[in-house]
Order: C-alpha cells, then structure tokens, then sequence
C-alpha cells in the first residue's frame, strides 16, 4: 500500500493495490454482513476492462483496516464521439468500522481519492449516496448536488409480495395493485404488439462482439453514455460474482442482434426482480427487450420488478410507458458529482442527469437492493 497523506492523530489514509484486497474484503464483509468480500472486490476493483479502481483504506497505527472507499472507472462518451471518451469514476464501498462512526474519518479518504482520481486524468467523478451522507459530501467536501434517481415498480403478480411492495408507496398504492396489475398487463400487451414478427428473445450466455456496434450507434444519442462493449458486459453482468444476472439478446427474424436485457433474479425469500440493463436500436427491440425481462422475473418467482431511472430521463420516460408506477415523491437518492476539468464535454453532462444513458447496470454495486 502506498501513503496518500500524512497520519492524523494516528491514523493513515493510504492508496490501495490487489495485495490489499483481503483486508478490503474482510471490512467490506463486517460493514455490510455480506461473504466472499476479498472475491467480489477482486472482481469489482482489478477485473474491470475499463481500468483498475482507486480504492482506499484509512488505518490504525497498529495496522487495522477501520474505513474504506473507492472509485471504479467507467469509460464515457459524449454523443458518441470518440474524441471525448473519458475514464469517469463513479464512488462506491463507503464503509466504516462500526467503532470509528461519526468520528470524521471519511474526510480524508474522499480528498485523497479526489486527489488520484484528478491524477489520472479523469475529469468528472459522480456517486449515489444515502441521503443520510449526501450532506457530507455536498456540504463539507466540495460536490455538486445535480440530480435524483428514484425506483420504478411493475406489479407482476397481484399478490401480497405485490403488496408489500408497493407499500413503499403507501397504503393507496399497496390497496390499488390489483388495478396497477392491470394497467400494467395492458401496458405489458402493446409492448408485445409492438415487437410481434418483428423482433424474438433467446438467453444469451456469453455477449459478443456484436453488442459493440449496438453501443457505438446508441451512444450517439446521449451525453454521457458508459460504453456497452463486450468485454465490459461480460464482465459486468455473465462474470458477476452473485451469478443473479441473466441476459436475453433481442434478434430481428434474419438473426442479427438488434438488442439486449439484463434482469437480477429475485433472492431467496424477496419478492423483487430487477429490470438492470436494457440496450436496443429502435423502438421494436425495446419493446422486446422490456417484455423479455419481465416475462424472466415473473417466471423466476418474482412479485414485482424494480428499475432505478434519473428523474427526467429517456429511461424514467420508458419505464412509465412500460407501465411501471412511480415512487412516492421522498424516495429518491441524491446524484452528486465532482468536476476535475470543467473543459471536458463530460463536465457540462454531468450537471444534468435526466440527459445521461443510466439503468441499474451503470451502479457500481453488483447488485441492486
């Protein structure tokens, strides 16, 4: 590990490399409750086609790992154009020791990450806090409040997993699934209308290189897109870690691929499936593509399905058309970004979210919640 800054009343910040991860691993396993910490942050922080994370510990004098954080690269583009292609960071793996909570230790391990991530160049890093945190970094350490990402819901079933559900909601909603059900099977038609002879579905195992095309002309679109290659879904979706992603390509009647969806299986005992990625070239694969991955959850068990959109957004727009029902107005979290190089195209897409190519598969956590 290699000193960032200097110790304070003990305590050291420092950049870390893959010979950290068991460290890394074991915090992220006690902050969390979750196993196999060092494996998924191996996956998470060194396998990455887009480039290795900036990860940080802040240690004791004595050596122990007591709060973390990282940065893990996406590659970018604006409207396409490969002369603006950038590596951005997105923040991820806050943790602190439960003993050292509310001791401002983090402070220094958001600056010497700002402090790498400038370093090597990148000009825009963006994160998704807790709204608990986001007055943290908005108040005290120099980040920009630009934006909301709120949860979308599908009632797949009009049961009490349904219900419980929507009750996030609130009562009304919770009462009304039966009616959202509907709604959204009517919805759920005109998809199927719209792809019939056009467009079928088959799982796909592994992508290949023909998502790359796909992405190079869907990147066109938006200013800020993470580009969708291959290699970057195979490692984001088919080599995760959890094994709870499954993918469906999207295929016209001569068999060239037109598109993809990405779904998260329910958990053992949960209700909720997950809509995480979607990537068509036209209105027909979309409306495949969508159909696709609700026809998965509702077969994998799944009451609901959730996807995430920027409030404002293309993918906020398409999920409402899909019939998926809208949050309550608080449940959102706060988008919040960090400018290294106002110059960059990146910069001036970062303020402003609702503009951006987002689904639950650009999250830096492995899965959705």
């Amino acid at each position: 590990m290699a000193k960032t800054s200097d110790s304070t009343e003990g305590l050291e910040t420092r950049l870390c490399g893959p010979e950290d991860r068991a460290a890394q691993g074991r915090l992220y396993e006690l902050c969390f409750e979750q196993e196999q910490g060092e494996t998924t942050l191996c996956w998470r922080y060194d396998a990455n086609p887009h480039g290795r994370a900036v990860s940080l510990l802040t240690v004791t004098g004595a050596g122990e790992a007591i709060s973390g954080y990282a940065c893990s690269p996406r590659r970018v583009l604006a409207l396409g154009e490969e002369r603006t292609a950038a590596t951005v960071g997105q923040t991820g793996d806050v943790m602190t020791h439960p003993k050292w909570r509310g001791k401002g230790v983090f402070s220094a391990l958001d600056r010497a990450a700002m402090a790498e991530t400038e370093r090597r160049g990148w000009p825009v890093v963006f994160g998704l806090p807790n709204r608990k945190s986001e007055p943290i970094f908005t108040g005290k350490l120099g980040w920009l409040a630009v934006g909301r990402i709120r949860p979308w819901t599908f009632v797949l079933t009009p049961d009490a997993g349904a219900r419980r559900e929507r009750m996030r909601a609130g009562r009304l909603a919770s009462a009304m699934v039966p009616w959202t059900y509907w709604r959204g099977m009517m919805r759920r038609g005109k998809l199927q209308a719209r792809a019939a002879g056009k467009a079928s579905t088959v799982p796909i195992a592994k992508f290949s290189a023909e998502v790359d095309d796909i992405s190079r002309e869907v990147e066109r679109r938006f200013p800020w897109m993470v580009r969708r290659d291959h290699a970057y879904l195979n490692w984001r979706f088919i080599d995760a870690p959890s094994g709870l992603f499954r993918a469906h390509g999207v295929y016209e009647p001569s068999g060239a691929l037109r598109g993809y969806a990405v779904v998260q299986l329910p958990r053992s005992g949960e209700a909720v499936g997950f809509l995480v990625d979607v990537l068509a070239l036209d209105d027909v694969a979309l409306a495949a593509a969508v159909d696709s991955a609700l026809g998965h959850l509702h077969k994998a068990g799944a009451s609901v399905a959730r996807a995430h959109a920027m409030a404002g957004s293309w993918w906020e727009r398409q999920l409402r058309n899909a019939g998926f029902r809208a949050p309550k107005a608080a449940d959102f979290k706060v988008v919040i970004a960090y400018i290294h190089d106002p110059a960059s195209p990146l910069a001036a897409a970062a303020k402003d979210p609702s503009t951006w190519y987002f689904t639950d598969g650009d999250r830096d956590d492995e899965t959705v919640a």
